[in-house]
């Protein structure tokens, strides 16, 4: 019976390790904080690095190599006792194939980040009870992360993992916490996931998959490639007519908006009058960005 026990857990320790989807950095920067005692920041941050890069979020065996690049990059500007906030940066990216260049796929600054911690608290993942803000905050974007990536390969792919996130953004709620309800703003996560998972954002979900299709192919032919991804920034359009300036276009562009500049910008040349129209037009913050494309 012992050795049967000791089996199982051996095998239970075996898949977890090796059911990691994450290669996440986790960096946090206590230089607004007067506070001389660094080693609960230290503790804290090596917690957050195991909890993001060893939980099983989705269930899969990735290789080292497969696993989703990115980062949270945590500023805290304020802290007493066990009370924390600040920002939190996400940024993650996936590899174009046959390639060794990494595209950007989210990049996203929370400024509506705070938490309570005591040092070595163990960060538990329940989908359906809410353990702590810090908790689910870096669960949730962990699934955005997924949920994104999956959607750069195929349209609609990464909808169960947003609805995850959405569910975790749902029992946030009732921690009290800003950033979770639509009371909160126009630009908070409320509104992030609940446009991924609109009808109303389809075509720009649509984007995702088109645009990175076309880098795939680039190594093949690279002015079809580019076509490819031209369409696909055409389709931002209609999202345009409908919901002008939206949350989501400046996350797509805050991810996206100088690899655009980048493949424009080279040859082979195609015509991009209309492109540069539309990115004027849906993307106006990034006016200066889109002056330098010059083919």
């Amino acid at each position: 019976m012992c050795k049967k026990i000791v089996t199982i857990l051996v095998f239970l320790i075996f898949g977890f390790s090796q059911a990691q989807q994450l290669n996440c950095t986790v960096t946090i920067n206590t230089e607004r904080l007067a506070t001389p005692n660094q080693q609960v920041f230290k503790t804290l941050e090596t917690a957050l690095s195991e909890f993001v890069n060893k939980t099983d979020w989705a269930g899969s065996v990735l290789k080292q190599n497969e696993r989703i690049n990115c980062s949270m990059y945590i500023t805290l500007s304020s802290y007493n006792s066990n009370q924390y906030s600040g920002t939190i940066q996400i940024q993650a990216s996936r590899m174009v194939y046959n390639s060794t260049y990494s595209s950007p796929i989210f990049n996203y600054n929370d400024k509506d980040f705070s938490f309570s911690y005591t040092e070595y608290e163990p960060l538990l993942f329940n989908p359906t009870n809410f353990e702590s803000n810090l908790v689910s905050l870096v669960s949730f974007y962990s699934y955005m992360i997924l949920g994104i990536d999956a959607d750069t390969f195929q349209m609609g792919a990464g909808s169960s993992y947003l609805e995850t996130a959405q569910n975790i953004a749902n029992v946030a709620q009732q921690g009290g916490y800003k950033g979770w309800s639509q009371s909160d703003g126009v630009q908070n996560r409320y509104f992030l996931i609940n446009d991924m998972l609109s009808p109303t954002y389809s075509d720009l979900r649509q984007t995702w998959a088109l645009y990175h299709s076309g880098l795939d192919t680039m190594n093949q032919d690279l002015k079809a490639a580019k076509e490819k991804i031209k369409s696909s920034i055409l389709l931002i359009a209609k999202v345009n007519s409908v919901k002008p300036n939206a949350f989501l276009t400046r996350i797509f562009f805050d991810a996206k908006s100088d690899e655009i500049v980048s493949i424009f910008s080279g040859g082979p040349s195609i015509p991009i009058t209309d492109l540069t129209d539309v990115l004027s037009r849906v993307s106006p913050l990034n006016a200066t960005k889109w002056s330098q494309i010059k083919f």
